[in-house]
């Protein structure tokens, strides 16, 4: 539509009609209660314009062209289309912020103190698989320790063997010995029945009395022998007692040395700082260099999952449901728009700012980062309403906004050429409620269904205006 159409327009107009402009019409409807609408509304409505005015300024088809609308409508009334206010579900839900968390943290702690760390295997970010390596610690010391470890193992294997062949030793003495008591026993026993012949002997005058002394202590040698002989047993079964305590002994060092080989290993193993779950490397509290002690060494986010803590006011509390929906925005990243549900609120109220904190579950996205701030509009009931096109809908200076509704056909016909009907536009103030998936607006007051509202074109129209459609 051109400039000259809208002044012969005005210039048509009675006095009464230039009294109904809208910007000097105050509306008698309450200021919006959304004020974030606005700026959303003019950015849309202005758009809108330039591209309708754009489309009324295009060149007319060339004389040559053969092709002939259906319809041909008077230059001086502006062509506008419409939409209906229809009947939709609206989603009503409860706007707060929070802050962005790991919904479980887990430490990572070094498992052997005092050792200096080596190389250090990831950053702050990096996505673990549980067991991964995260770090290594300075294992040298404790390689010279296990290297002396297992010699002394070795030297105490050594001292066992020598014990075991002490054993044998013994036992083998204990044999000989009870084979040597045998023997005297029997020189013994032979040495008395010849000294009892001997003693018949000397008695009868056979023989003389020196022999019989010689007989007697032959006899008395062989009992000592035999006496030497079982005390010579005796030693050697003391002596495989011995010998098995000094291999008992012998046993218990050698296990205590592998014990501590293994003790050392394991402590070797720990210089492989390892992740226990999981998850995404939230923050990295060391450097290389730095020694081992109660200072942890990492945190990790489980499984990379993510929640929002929002602050929710006492008095709302009962609006929001465990499983409900909620979407997620951030003021300074526009690709963040995220679906969340509500997987726990607090029992607990602060006593100051009398709000609770309501944990929303995140779905897993790298835009994401423990500590930072963002918006959710938690879903709280749907239920049904009217609503128009986002473009309908005109944004003015006070904060309200209106709409412009075809109010019926005009009487005038001689103000359209052909079959074209000429309606007239009245503005008709709205007040607007939540923004729909798709681009469309509720209006909670000002309209009911099936009202035909202007959507191209609306910007550049005041109440009263003819208009006609395509």
């Amino acid at each position: 539509m051109t400039n000259e159409a809208f002044t012969e327009v005005e210039s048509e107009e009675p006095e009464e009609v230039e009294n109904t402009r809208i910007e000097k019409k105050p509306f008698s409807h309450r200021r919006s209660s959304k004020p974030w609408l606005i700026p959303l509304l003019l950015g849309t409505g202005l758009g809108i314009g330039i591209t309708w005015m754009g489309m009324r300024l295009s060149p007319s088809p060339s004389e040559g062209s053969i092709t002939k609308p259906p319809k041909q409508a008077s230059s001086s009334i502006p062509t506008v289309t419409v939409a209906d206010a229809v009947t939709t579900r609206i989603t009503r839900s409860l706007n707060t912020t929070g802050t962005v968390a790991a919904r479980q943290q887990i430490l990572v702690m070094p498992q052997t103190s005092g050792l200096q760390i080596k190389k250090i295997l990831v950053d702050e970010g990096r996505q673990v698989k549980a067991d991964e390596v995260l770090a290594t610690l300075d294992d040298s010391v404790l390689q010279t320790q296990i290297d002396q470890a297992k010699a002394k193992v070795e030297s105490d294997k050594a001292l066992l063997a020598q014990k075991q062949a002490a054993l044998v030793q013994a036992k083998a003495n204990v044999a000989q010995s009870q084979a040597n008591v045998a023997q005297a026993r029997a020189n013994e026993k032979d040495a008395l029945v010849k000294l009892k012949n001997y003693q018949q002997l000397a008695t009868a005058g056979a023989i003389s009395r020196e022999q019989f002394d010689d007989r007697t202590t032959s006899a008395a040698t062989k009992t000592e022998t035999v006496n030497a002989s079982v005390a010579a047993v005796n030693a050697s079964v003391a002596a495989i007692s011995s010998a098995q305590a000094n291999i008992n002994s012998a046993q218990a060092d050698v296990q205590t040395s592998v014990a501590k080989v293994k003790q050392l290993q394991a402590q070797l193993a720990q210089t492989l700082v390892r992740a226990p779950v999981a998850g995404i490397i939230a923050k990295k509290n060391v450097e290389v260099g730095d020694v081992t002690g109660t200072k942890q060494l990492f945190e990790i986010i489980r499984d990379g999952q993510m929640e929002l803590q929002a602050l929710v006011p006492e008095v709302q509390l009962s609006q929001v449901a465990i499983g409900g929906s909620a979407q997620i925005t951030n003021d300074s990243d526009s690709r963040i728009h995220l679906e969340g549900v509500v997987r726990e609120i607090s029992p607990l109220v602060d006593k100051i700012n009398r709000k609770a904190i309501v944990k929303i579950n995140l779905p897993p996205t790298s835009l994401l980062r423990s500590g930072m701030f963002a918006r959710a509009a938690i879903t709280t009931n749907t239920a049904m309403g009217i609503s128009v096109p986002s473009k309908a809908v005109l944004p003015q200076p006070d904060g309200k906004a209106i709409v412009f509704t075809l109010s019926g056909e005009d009487t005038d016909k001689s103000l359209a050429s052909g079959q074209a009907k000429v309606y007239v536009a009245k503005a008709k103030p709205v007040q607007v409620g939540e923004i729909i998936k798709g681009g469309d607006i509720e209006i909670t007051q000002g309209l009911n269904r099936g009202d035909r509202v202007v959507t191209a074109g609306a910007p550049y129209l005041k109440d009263g205006d003819r208009v006609q459609l395509p």
